[in-house]
């Protein structure tokens, strides 16, 4: 008779199978919490850094290396070029305004300038050779008018007596008509007399005009070149420092190159460099700051240099109110310069958490400071200290602000206390 055997619901293979299947759901939720960012990870508390979250003072500000130039440089550059002479100052000397700095020496310069004197002279001279030649054509034609009027005055008093004889029939018509025609006559001559000599007079003042201009012309054209021989003898512009000095004697300076300068030592300004990246934010107008000697300064940018070389563009500064006591030309200043007002905002401490997060999160302490976890938040502007919080931190709160270099995955943090 067969025996109906009940077959086992738990057999090892069955046991075995549930088993593997328990453990691949482990390892996949292991790997999930691990990839989902819920891992945690124990740190000691002397490898972190723990910062407060406060509400404070806010403002954009970039730290410059700024230094101390004068006022303002007057470049010495060759007016005309030629040959070092004479170097008659030092490099560094404080001058007065005309005091004599280089002798340079320029044969043709001087051979042009002689030549241009000759013309002068020549010109002088044919001037007044044509002034002599037409006065003594005038006192001709003066001599010839007088002439004239006698003949005239002659002719009229022949043509009034035939006339009148005529008239009384002692002359005949013939001799009374000859005396007429040669008063016509010596009429018309004096007209045509005056005439030229008045035609001549305009033709003489105006010849005279001309080469009066051409005179004039070319002294003015002398007196340049006697500028321009002036100008081979270099003068200090102002009072000041010369520095920078770049002559030596028998060099040869062509006209435009840079002889050195003149320093306005009245006052004092401050040039910086700035990263290009702030080239739209700044303007003349904003502020600065710096300490010196213990108290701090205020700066106003004056003038912005467009222009960017090697990815930095420069600004002058002026100081506001007082220059500080003791500053020297060429002396470097740790700048602050504002890009925006002051104003109230939640205020993270800068740190090497950026590097990892980009600002969009952070691990944050809990109350019982033993564990920090990672917390979403969204940063907005930033200066070299602070990072202002717009969103996820509020007043109080601590954060972790030290690098994420080896947890950037993890979601939390289990704070232990150092062991000593």
């Amino acid at each position: 008779m067969d025996v109906l055997i009940k077959k086992k619901k738990w057999t090892t293979q069955r046991i075995v199978s549930l088993a593997m299947g328990a453990l691949v759901v482990l390892l996949v939720g292991a790997s999930y919490f691990s990839t989902s960012g819920k891992a945690k990870l124990n740190v000691d508390t002397n490898k972190i850094t723990i910062s407060p979250v406060t509400k404070g003072n806010f403002q954009e500000f970039i730290p410059l290396d700024g230094i101390v130039l004068p006022i303002k440089t007057i470049y010495l550059d060759a007016t005309e070029g030629g040959t070092v002479q004479k170097i008659l100052v030092e490099d560094g000397a404080q001058l007065k305004q005309g005091t004599p700095i280089v002798q340079l020496a320029n044969t043709d310069l001087q051979l042009e300038m002689m030549n241009r004197e000759t013309a002068v002279f020549d010109l002088i001279n044919n001037m007044n050779t044509t002034r002599n030649l037409m006065q003594q054509n005038r006192i001709s034609q003066l001599n010839q008018l007088a002439d004239i009027d006698y003949n005239l005055r002659d002719a009229q008093r022949l043509y009034d007596m035939n006339k009148k004889l005529y008239e009384e029939k002692v002359v005949p018509k013939q001799e009374y008509l000859q005396a007429k025609y040669k008063y016509d006559y010596q009429v018309q001559k004096r007209q045509l007399t005056l005439r030229t000599l008045k035609q001549d007079s305009l033709n003489m003042h105006q010849q005279l005009a001309q080469m009066k201009e051409s005179v004039e012309r070319m002294q003015n054209n002398l007196a340049l070149m006697r500028k321009k021989m002036d100008d081979l003898l270099v003068k200090a512009p102002v009072d000041g420092q010369i520095t920078s000095l770049n002559a030596e004697i028998g060099e040869s300076k062509t006209r435009g190159q840079r002889l050195g300068q003149i320093d306005v030592l009245d006052g004092f300004k401050v040039r910086a460099n700035i990263d290009e990246h702030y080239i739209s934010r700044v303007f003349t107008g904003q502020k600065a700051t710096f300490s010196f000697a213990g108290k701090d300064y205020d700066l106003n940018v004056k003038k912005v240099f467009t222009q960017v070389t090697n990815g930095q563009f420069q600004v002058d500064m002026e100081f506001v109110n007082e220059v500080p006591k003791g500053i020297r030309r060429g002396q470097s200043l740790q700048l602050r310069l504002a890009l925006s007002d002051q104003t109230q905002a939640v205020l993270v401490p800068r740190g090497g958490f950026y590097q990892k997060t980009g600002g969009n999160w952070i691990f944050k302490i809990d109350e019982s400071g033993n564990k920090a976890y990672r917390t979403e938040i969204r940063l907005g502007r930033q200066n070299p200290e602070y990072f202002e919080v717009v969103s996820g931190l509020n007043p109080g709160d601590k954060v972790v602000t030290s690098s994420y270099e080896n947890y950037e995955d993890m979601g939390e943090l289990v704070i232990n206390e150092e062991k000593e």
